[in-house]
């Protein structure tokens, strides 16, 4: 039964790539993209790598579905343009030797990889203890692997200044997007209602959870976020001016935290990032918990976009 499930989910990913990659429409690739993501985490729970399939759920489908969902829109004035242009036989030919050659050669160094596959896994196992966390992943991603874990959190929040970096110099320091307007007794605004108390304590449970289970910051970060994103869209609450200073202060309180803690690491410990004995699980907690709300944020405005609105002073 898993192996026939195994199969259709396979048959099923290379259908929904092949037409996301083939199909010229910019709205219909993004409409595959999305089932695609969402089969592949079935893929990863078959696998039983949970912690992956929530990460792919919460981040690959859900949130970089929404950013291409706002990309298409954007680009939907200059798409006909764009669908006009046919390539020539040379670059078609050209691109097809390419994407097969890269599939060859993916292929290839799969078949080639030793039995068993190399893998670092034993050495995590015998090591995990002194994190003192019982979720590898966490113990991986928060010790033996913090500084990539830190480098990811820093380049969202580089994100977030490059989104703002296209607002009209007027809406500088003004509110991202435009004012919702949703009529009160629309089905939106009744789920922006109810939902987000659930949806909040789900998302702390998620992040809670992933000290020792799956779940973690991001995948909690991930949920919170979209339930104040279905608050703004419910017009319930308009989007914060970039120029809030405690917004601000939310956005770099992960990052700075985290480089924080590094560098008191080095003193007590003496490495960057590295933990005093029996101190590894609060210090871990601690980080997790300071970019929590870094990450939300920070994934709410890259999805509502540059400022479009000048803040008016009341």
């Amino acid at each position: 039964m898993i192996f026939a499930i195994s199969v259709g989910i396979a048959i099923l990913l290379l259908a929904l790539a092949l037409w996301t990659v083939v199909v010229r429409d910019t709205f219909a690739a993004v409409a595959g993209f999305i089932p695609y993501g969402l089969l592949l985490t079935l893929a990863w729970l078959v696998l039983a790598a949970v912690d992956v399939a929530l990460t792919e759920a919460a981040i690959g489908a859900g949130l970089t579905g929404a950013l291409l969902i706002r990309a298409a829109s954007r680009l939907h004035a200059t798409e006909a343009a764009a669908q006009a242009e046919q390539p020539g036989l040379a670059l078609r030919a050209a691109a097809a030797t390419a994407a097969t050659a890269v599939a060859v050669v993916i292929a290839a160094c799969l078949l080639r990889l030793p039995d068993p596959a190399p893998t670092l896994a034993p050495d995590v196992a015998r090591h995990i203890q002194s994190t003192g966390v019982g979720n590898p992943i966490t113990a991986v991603l928060l010790s033996f692997r913090a500084i990539d874990t830190l480098l990811e959190a820093i380049a969202l929040l580089f994100g977030v200044v490059g989104v703002w970096s296209l607002a009209p110099d007027h809406c500088w320091g003004g509110r991202p997007g435009l004012a919702q307007v949703v009529s009160p007794n629309d089905i939106l605004v009744y789920l922006a209602r109810v939902l987000p108390p659930i949806g909040v304590v789900i998302g702390l449970y998620i992040f809670w959870a992933g000290a020792d289970h799956p779940g973690g910051k991001f995948q909690g970060a991930t949920v919170i976020a979209a339930m104040w994103l279905l608050v703004m869209m419910s017009g319930l609450r308009d989007a914060p001016a970039v120029s809030r200073r405690w917004l601000r202060v939310v956005l770099i309180l992960g990052p700075a935290i985290f480089i924080a803690l590094g560098v008191l690491g080095a003193v007590v410990a003496g490495a960057f990032l590295a933990y005093p004995d029996g101190w590894a699980k609060l210090w871990i907690i601690i980080i997790e918990l300071a970019l929590l709300p870094s990450l939300a944020v920070t994934l709410v405005l890259l999805l509502v976009g540059p400022p479009q609105r000048p803040e008016v002073s009341t």
